[in-house]
């Protein structure tokens, strides 16, 4: 179980990095306020209007009712970072808690017993007896 475990997240945090650092660029065709292609990476496919309007010969008419958006959403250049890109805060932080999770791997020498210093309490009436509740 530890070992799919394992597995499942190092591919996850792999998929994370590739999708962090690659740029993606969405293309969006509109003809009259309708999308007519959406594309990932590529350019979007016209809706052919252009095409016709050329081959009736008005090249004077301007094509009003179609429009191309494109969206960029740039990836990271720079996955280095330092101790000295931190704030000082996040500094302690950091240490402070790399501190206290590498003290729970320290071996104990012996384990502690927890209620040594507390006597256990005297019994005046034999509890099993009273409520005749028996252990078999």
């Amino acid at each position: 179980m530890k070992v799919i475990f394992q597995q499942i997240a190092s591919v996850g945090l792999s998929l994370l990095v590739l999708l962090s650092t690659v740029s993606w660029t969405v293309e969006k065709h509109m003809c009259m306020g309708r999308t007519m292609d959406i594309a990932l990476f590529t350019g979007a496919e016209g809706c052919g209007l252009d095409d016709a309007l050329s081959v009736m010969g008005d090249e004077a008419m301007d094509n009003q009712c179609c429009d191309d958006e494109s969206f960029t959403l740039e990836g990271q250049d720079n996955l280095k970072l330092s101790i000295t890109d931190l704030d000082l805060e996040q500094q302690v932080f950091l240490v402070a808690f790399n501190q206290s999770y590498l003290d729970l791997f320290v071996p104990v020498e012996e384990l502690p017993i927890p209620h040594e210093k507390y006597p256990p309490p005297l019994l005046v009436k034999d509890i099993h007896i009273l409520d005749q509740v028996f252990l078999i």
